[in-house]
């Protein structure tokens, strides 16, 4: 029985090994097709072969499994997006690799710690950053597009991350029709952002740019969330639960609108 015992657990320890090393090499591999080929298709192909287990299963399961991934999805994509944005931003060889390497690491550590988390924090956390690098890679990609196809991203983002979190809460029966809200919402914000984009330097990399709408669509995200929490839980929005999270949301958006308007990277 102990010899037993033992096998699983090199087993169980072979299979974290190979896990690891795994979700390390796909993202090293796409940082190095990016440098290597200067092309985003390869590597969202690199993507959609990691994701073959959406379709190991029959045809008519695949929506439902693309549903229960959207957020994985989106933030694999903006991942590949983003890595192509640093290749494209006009730094030097140095700056480029260490920008691709930050993002490297922030994708394994997504990979590995808060991906597989199932506690409503960790939810409300990777519905978040799929929220804001899901928007960010939007906008960058989305000068050259129409306004329809950023509009609809933007909706299946905000469709995608709001049916995340509300996935976490038991019982709740609305939860299509208020993923559908925050989408059309996020969709109208998106259109909006399109016509009138601003963007600000990063700092030590002036040439890449991070969208304003990737920072007020997080921070209406969060607000929206913290209320819907508070009616779940006491059946009206309190505002003891919600006042910190306005004062900040107003605070940004306004200091944001009012005060750093100046580097603008018009879309019309």
């Amino acid at each position: 029985m102990e010899f037993l015992k033992t096998i699983k657990k090199r087993r169980s320890l072979l299979s974290e090994i190979i896990y690891i090393a795994l979700n390390i090499g796909i993202a090293v591999l796409l940082m190095i097709t990016i440098r290597t080929t200067g092309s985003f298709l390869l590597a969202f192909a690199i993507v959609l072969i990691g994701k073959w287990r959406i379709f190991a299963v029959r045809p008519r399961f695949w929506f439902a499994n693309i549903q229960a991934n959207l957020v994985s999805i989106i933030v694999s994509i903006s991942f590949v997006v983003l890595l192509y944005a640093a290749n494209l931003s006009g730094a030097n060889s140095t700056q480029i690799f260490i920008i691709q390497l930050i993002l490297v690491i922030l994708d394994v550590i997504w990979l590995l710690f808060l991906k597989s988390q199932s506690k409503r924090v960790y939810i409300v956390a990777q519905a978040g950053i799929a929220l804001f690098v899901g928007i960010t890679s939007i906008f960058y990609m989305s000068y050259n597009w129409i306004a329809s196809v950023a509009v609809i991203l933007a909706w299946v983002v905000g469709y995608a991350t709001a049916k995340h979190v509300l996935g976490s809460y038991d019982d709740e029966s609305h939860t299509v029709f208020l993923s559908l809200v925050w989408g059309l919402m996020l969709a109208e914000i998106s259109w909006l952002a399109y016509h009138w984009t601003i963007a600000y330097h990063l700092p030590f990399v002036s040439n890449m740019l991070l969208p304003q709408v990737s920072i007020i669509t997080l921070c209406f995200g969060f607000l929206i969330y913290k209320s819907y929490d508070s009616y779940y839980h006491y059946q009206k929005i309190r505002m003891n639960d919600i006042i910190l999270p306005l004062l900040f949301t107003f605070s940004i958006v306004t200091l944001l609108m009012l005060f750093f308007n100046g580097v603008s990277t018009g879309v019309s």
